[in-house]
């Protein structure tokens, strides 16, 4: 740190410097992350000094966060759900881990989750000292069901299942997990990181919510097909009285117990992300959500021209393709299998695929 401070136009000088150093998202195209909507960014500014941490300081903020999480619970099929806004899915995951753990006592708890599942959850396991236990996927790259029964047994405290794999881009079967759930009484969560906000605006549904009798948590990112700005996820449970078990005594505070992992929130993100359902609507979103889900299927078609086939057909806006090369100068990430991951999210509009399919077909040339 300096001694004396430096001039204003110095120190963004040298800011702008840092900021033309990142990729931005022209050509990224493995990211489930993309611009903050301009209605995101303004009500976050609004809010830029709140803090969810202590909310009888900030009421409104506090009240935003209570309609985000009602607002949410409804397109999740459950307007009375509980839940709080989160810093993103790993975050989410952790709790609905805790909340499992702690609701049910086992002498060596254990997990049940796909070998897709998102990496947090390894995270997660080594916190809490939970033994992680992973299924294989079936040939479609989801969870297959007819293996878990080989997982589970007395010990295990959670199941859990995705909703829009951040690989592939498919969806478990949860309609067979929750009634698996409910036939062996454990807790069953549903990370629906990414695709939370793109499934309930899709033509063809896709039961993953709430609708399923034995979901209690959902995990779901308003900072990624949410537009909103980083970070924000949301953590919904079935019945807010599971979010209890988690209190811890906030004696110094305008509220004297709390049950959220972060202790400062930003409720300048909770702003953006409400205020940007609330601008689009569901008429909005499902027109932004059918732009994606075409412009997948263009990208799926124009590789499968240049005899690069996709593995599998995901049910959200994420392909992959069996392309060992990547033309220069876009960035592109790989499954754990080695294949070629995109993710068209709306930056990745349709003059983006094109200009990659041409850069494809060039290195046929």
């Amino acid at each position: 740190m300096r001694n004396a401070g430096c001039l204003e136009e110095e120190l963004f000088s040298f800011l702008a410097s840092k900021k033309d150093e990142d990729l931005g998202y022209l050509k990224v195209l493995s990211s489930m992350c993309t611009h903050p909507h301009p209605v995101a960014v303004r009500a976050h500014q609004m809010f830029i000094e709140s803090n969810l941490g202590d909310p009888g300081l900030f009421a409104g903020s506090a009240s935003l966060e209570r309609l985000l999480i009602e607002c949410v619970g409804s397109l999740f099929h459950h307007p009375e759900a509980g839940g709080y806004a989160t810093a993103g899915g790993t975050e989410s995951n952790i709790q609905a881990l805790r909340i499992a753990k702690k609701m049910v006592s086992a002498r060596s708890p254990n997990i049940v989750i796909p070998e897709s599942a998102h990496f947090s959850f390894e995270k997660a396991c080594d916190i809490l000292s939970l033994e992680m236990r992973t299924v294989p996927c079936d040939p479609g790259f989801c969870m297959d069901v007819e293996q878990i029964e080989d997982y589970i047994d007395s010990n295990t405290v959670f199941l859990g299942g995705i909703a829009g794999s951040t690989e592939y881009g498919t969806v478990d079967p949860l309609t067979r997990l929750s009634e698996i759930a409910e036939d062996r009484d454990i807790f069953f969560h549903v990370d629906a990181a990414f695709g939370g906000f793109v499934l309930p605006f899709l033509e063809s549904e896709i039961p993953f919510d709430f609708s399923l009798p034995g979901v209690s948590s959902i995990s779901a990112d308003p900072h990624k097909m949410g537009f909103s700005t980083i970070p924000v996820g949301c953590l919904l449970v079935r019945d807010e009285q599971m979010l209890r078990c988690l209190h811890v005594d906030t004696p110094y505070l305008t509220v004297k117990q709390a049950y959220t992992l972060n202790g400062t929130r930003s409720g300048g993100a909770v702003a953006g992300a409400l205020a940007v359902l609330e601008y689009f609507g569901k008429e909005g979103m499902r027109a932004i959500m059918r732009g994606c889900m075409e412009n997948t299927q263009r990208l799926i078609d124009g590789m499968a021209t240049w005899g690069y086939p996709a593995p599998v057909r995901p049910e959200v806006n994420v392909a992959t393709f069996s392309c060992p090369a990547v033309p220069e100068g876009w960035r592109v990430s790989r499954t754990r299998k080695g294949y070629m991951r995109i993710v068209c999210m709306p930056h990745v509009h349709r003059d983006v695929i094109e200009a990659f399919l041409h850069d494809i077909g060039e290195m046929h040339a």
